[in-house]
């Protein structure tokens, strides 16, 4: 019994390896789903990008259906996209923003320079467009990594008890939007 099932484990072996890759063939690349969907947005407490002393959390943020969109000053797709996110806005689609630093470490790099960054934020924010209610500060990526983000941009489509429902990779536009948002928001309005 033992040399038939040393015999047949190399074949069941190959075979698990050609369903792996003929599923990869079929896969989209630029699909990358957080195993958060269904799931609440984890727990977090973090200030305010613009506002000292504000700080945001998970709780606070219930209530309302919202689109968090990660981005960042260093990220050209994000520039791209932010003049059809400012469209949604004035459209009523409430959109937070979570500032995804990049490159920053406070064991290696010292002080943060939040003046340099708010500048930077409000310059870009001023010549593109500023589709976001608020943004929250996630220096040290801690918000950003619980929720599997890869980089920017990126976006979150959470409902108003907080239970994220669609997540995307890359940048919102018109065709993404009726595509993947505007589905699922006309079934949440």
């Amino acid at each position: 019994m033992n040399r038939k099932l040393l015999a047949i484990a190399p074949l069941l072996v190959f075979a698990f390896v050609c369903v792996f890759l003929y599923q990869g063939l079929f896969a989209n690349p630029r699909e990358i789903q957080t195993g958060r969907l269904g799931q609440d947005m984890p727990a977090f407490n973090l200030p305010d990008l613009m506002q000292d002393g504000k700080r945001w959390t998970n709780e606070s943020l219930k209530g309302e259906v919202y689109l968090l969109n990660v981005w960042g000053t260093w990220c050209p797709t994000c520039l791209v996209e932010l003049g059809y996110l400012t469209k949604l806005r004035e459209q009523g689609v409430k959109i937070i923003g979570l500032y995804y630093v990049q490159g920053y470490d406070a064991d290696f790099d010292g002080p943060f320079d939040m003046q340099a960054l708010r500048t930077d934020v409000t310059d870009m924010l001023g010549r593109a467009g500023d589709p976001y209610q608020f943004n929250i500060l996630d220096l040290h990526r801690t918000l950003s990594l619980d929720l599997g983000v890869s980089g920017a941009p990126e976006t979150f489509l959470v409902d108003k008890n907080g239970k994220i429902l669609l997540h995307h990779t890359g940048d919102i536009n018109p065709r993404v939007w009726r595509a993947k948002f505007a589905p699922v928001m006309q079934e949440l309005n």
